[in-house]
């Protein structure tokens, strides 16, 4: 009866439009008041939600990514991609791909990368003849690396609520994100000679690679510094994202001067906000995680998928699908609290490693954000490109694909998420 309660007022208040968080919340609150737990065990669930070091790296790595994005690295990050391969057919979608993906290791935000690179890129792409709906759908895919290759945000929440290793899921993010490029890549490459895609006029010279390197040295640098600080040992994820924010202000603000004193206070605001959403997500997931094992429904889904005796590489291809049905009309952190706390146990009492199940959670997560109807990253390129959904998704579907593809074999082989780990 309280798991009806529970997921039945939870399933209320999200159709009828109430914020995720407060969803969690109220759904939380009325099983509370059924199982006639004390309130006060409510606000010390929310609290002890927050109370992790590790939950710190996430403001961090907001208000990082957000003076990095203003702060002119995206120019910087174009012309450094243009110049290593912009000379060849379909250079410039090539150089989207990979401008991305050095972007994605700032942000660690799909719509983010979609915007900061689609805005420099897509409008100079349209001019040389680029198919412009199939130029939106590689910005829309390309764009999904940014969750993928760390830092990632997505990766730091589900890390929390698992007690996983942030290092470890880093690498298997690393290893993802360098198998997206290159199939991205090479779709690219096919369909840019079946099209006809323009070969660029103006050759890059090594001059020009040279500059366009010198010039991205300080922004390539930020991965370095999150990256190596971790896997060095010298500095926890969450000091190396305080170590981020410090290094984006100083490049922002003082080697390529593009942010202004005044500046910092909307950058400031901007980051409070998108942290404290996902921060409020966080307290109320983890409550609402506590009421249902505390009410007994977690051990009783736990005996019956036991019972069904699944192999983990069938139950992991079962919650990849779920997971994708929720990815497409829930935004990807909020599937993240609301559905790991159900199914880690499960997938733990299977013998799941937790960094495989944690990227089956960040791919699927990020499929969500280029499949409509609820696509972030399909909305934040109708606002660079001025085209419409159906015809940015139509265009975006062979490399939308290629991304499945890897997803599913990270789904099937846990090799590729552990392989780094010597597991």
């Amino acid at each position: 009866m309280s798991g009806l309660i529970l997921f039945g007022s939870l399933a209320v208040l999200l159709a009828i439009g109430v914020p995720i968080a407060i969803s969690l919340g109220g759904a939380t609150l009325i099983t509370v008041i059924f199982l006639q737990v004390p309130l006060s065990v409510l606000g010390q669930r929310i609290f002890t939600g927050l109370d992790s070091i590790s939950i710190m790296a996430i403001p961090f790595f907001v208000l990082a990514g957000n003076l990095m994005t203003k702060g002119g690295i995206s120019r910087r990050l174009v012309n450094l991609s243009n110049s290593i391969i912009g000379n060849f057919r379909g250079g410039m979608g090539y150089a989207m791909v990979l401008a991305c993906a050095f972007f994605a290791a700032l942000s660690g935000s799909a719509p983010a990368t979609v915007i900061a690179i689609g805005s420099m890129l897509y409008p100079e792409m349209v001019k040389l003849g680029y198919p412009k709906a199939r130029a939106a759908g590689l910005l829309v895919v390309s764009g999904g690396l940014g969750p993928i290759i760390p830092p990632s945000i997505i990766m730091v929440v589900y890390c929390t609520i698992t007690n996983s290793s942030v290092g470890d899921i880093f690498k298997a993010g690393i290893v993802a994100g360098i198998l997206i490029t290159i199939i991205v890549m090479a779709i690219g490459f096919y369909i840019s000679h079946k099209e006809k895609w323009p070969i660029n006029e103006n050759k890059i010279s090594l001059k020009d690679f040279l500059i366009s390197l010198l010039k991205a040295i300080p922004a390539i640098m930020l991965p370095v510094i999150i990256l190596g600080g971790i896997y060095s040992g010298l500095l926890t994820p969450t000091e190396s994202a305080s170590v981020a924010v410090v290094y984006s202000f100083i490049v922002g603000v003082f080697v390529y001067r593009e942010i202004k004193i005044n500046d910092l206070l909307e950058i400031l605001l901007n980051s409070a906000k998108s942290s404290a959403m996902l921060l409020f997500i966080i307290a109320t997931s983890t409550a609402f995680s506590w009421i249902f094992t505390f009410s007994g429904i977690s051990g009783h889904l736990v005996s019956t998928i036991i019972s069904l005796n699944l192999s983990p590489i069938l139950f992991c291809l079962i919650i990849a699908i779920i997971l994708l049905i929720f990815g497409t009309f829930l935004e990807g952190i909020a599937t993240c609290v609301l559905l790991v706390p159900v199914l880690w146990p499960i997938a733990q009492s299977l013998g799941i490693n937790s960094i495989h199940f944690g990227m089956i959670v960040a791919l699927s997560n990020v499929i969500g954000t280029m499949t409509p109807p609820v696509a972030v990253n399909i909305f934040a390129a109708v606002s660079v490109t001025n085209l419409n959904i159906g015809e940015i998704a139509k265009g975006e579907i062979p490399f939308f694909i290629g991304y499945n593809i890897i997803f599913f074999l990270f789904v099937i082989f846990p090799w590729f998420s552990t392989f780094l780990l010597g597991n």
